[in-house]
């Protein structure tokens, strides 16, 4: 029998749900929710209003239903109600049996204790990439499972990096991409253009070059941190990236790629098919890490739960609904939903790359992806992100150097975190 009881207020939700709201998590109105039903019917949410009754999607969700022997009630939310909507059911005693959440919220619903393992379910994790799955993870302990991942990589337009004489093949490590930036300025475009703004997208987007310099989130002022940030304020300065790299976000980035006047930008799985249809022909490459190979770049993508619910009778079928969505072939069947949902398996992944080869290089850049919330970081997560964001807020307008803000930063976020 799985019991557990609630150990965390409401009033832990606020600064965790923040991280939810990244260009690749859906957004979106919310449907009014009713508490988890009886009988035959199984309640569902999830972050995709988007995706409609009678939608592909829904299909899908409905077919797993069907195939478990009883009908779904499906909600859908906006990611960060989504959060907030859950906490507060779970105090109410009226959690849904399924949810599909936003992974850097998983551990903040998780330490309330409003959410079962997957041991206790008896869902075997096994074959899910380590990497992925940590977001999920808390002191040992696996609390769900991801339906796919989508992260970061780095487009560029192959025209200009032809007129600029750049192969993007010979971009393998920092020094060799700031080369190719100062070539395609030379050439008349502009380097790259990145999301540096005050929000958690900053932090998202600044995290594989922290991360790729061999910095750790623990301690946000070492050398190789303010390594990474001393990149992205050296490109400013020097004219490789645009002023407007201060306030924009993934939307806007990418808006600014697609007037043909940039090398490179960095963005996500989710602008696949924009890249597609753009005027000009792209390609995608790996963020390099400072000293070659790929770097890890944050993970974006639910995971699968299941609420503690006081019926544990109805643990059994939520455990076929899950697996339902969670074999090779349903990992595959939601990226083809998507478009843009990775595999976190490699069953999955192998499967995937048969039907849509060219997704190979967003393959290679999931599998060397990693969690926010890894590390056992859990909810400190928001707290250090938020310091994060300011120190490169503060760095990139040149309130401060890289150095005094990333001390500041950290010194705020172990006040935070009381570490």
């Amino acid at each position: 029998m799985i019991t557990k009881k609630l150990r965390a207020p409401l009033a832990l939700i606020t600064a965790a749900v923040a991280v939810g709201a990244l260009a690749g998590c859906s957004g979106g109105g919310s449907d009014d929710a009713s508490g988890s039903a009886s009988g035959d019917t199984y309640t569902w949410w999830d972050p995709y209003p988007q995706h409609e009754a009678g939608s592909d999607w829904d299909a899908r969700v409905q077919a797993c239903g069907t195939d478990a022997g009883v009908t779904i009630e499906r909600t859908a939310y906006d990611t960060t109600s989504l959060t907030n909507s859950a906490l507060l059911a779970a105090q109410e005693g009226t959690s849904p049996d399924v949810i599909l959440l936003d992974n850097p919220a998983v551990s903040t619903l998780a330490d309330t204790g409003m959410l079962t393992t997957m041991d206790e379910l008896g869902l075997d994790v096994s074959d899910v990439d380590e990497n992925l799955l940590a977001a999920g993870q808390i002191d040992g302990a696996t609390y769900g499972i991801p339906i796919g991942a989508n992260t970061l990589a780095l487009y560029y337009n192959a025209d200009v990096l032809s007129a600029a004489g750049v192969d993007p093949a010979s971009i393998t490590d920092w020094d060799s991409l700031t080369t190719a930036l100062e070539a395609v300025n030379a050439s008349g475009k502009t380097g790259i253009t990145f999301a540096g703004i005050n929000t958690e997208e900053g932090s998202f987007q600044f995290l594989p070059w922290f991360w790729g310099a061999g910095a750790d989130l623990t301690e946000l002022n070492s050398p190789d941190a303010v390594a990474a940030l001393d990149l992205w304020t050296g490109w400013l300065n020097d004219g490789l990236a645009p002023n407007s790299v201060i306030g924009n976000s993934q939307n806007t980035t990418w808006e600014e790629f697609l007037t043909g006047e940039f090398g490179f930008v960095e963005n996500g799985t989710w602008q696949v098919n924009s890249a597609a249809d753009a005027g000009f022909e792209t390609g995608i490459i790996t963020i390099p890490a400072r000293d070659g190979g790929a770097a890890p770049a944050p993970t974006g993508g639910e995971f699968i739960i299941a609420p503690v619910q006081s019926d544990t009778a109805r643990y059994d079928t939520t455990r076929q609904i899950i697996e339902c969505m969670t074999t090779p072939e349903g990992f595959v069947e939601t990226a083809n939903t998507f478009a843009y949902y990775i595999p976190p398996t490699a069953d999955g992944q192998e499967q995937l790359l048969e039907e849509n080869p060219d997704l190979s290089t967003w393959v290679e850049a999931v599998q060397a992806a990693k969690g926010r919330t890894s590390d056992n970081l859990g909810t400190d997560y928001p707290l250090i992100s938020e310091q994060l964001w300011t120190a490169v807020q503060s760095a990139l307008s040149g309130a401060q150097t890289p150095q005094e803000a990333l001390d500041a930063a950290q010194d705020a976020a172990a006040a935070a975190t009381g570490n």
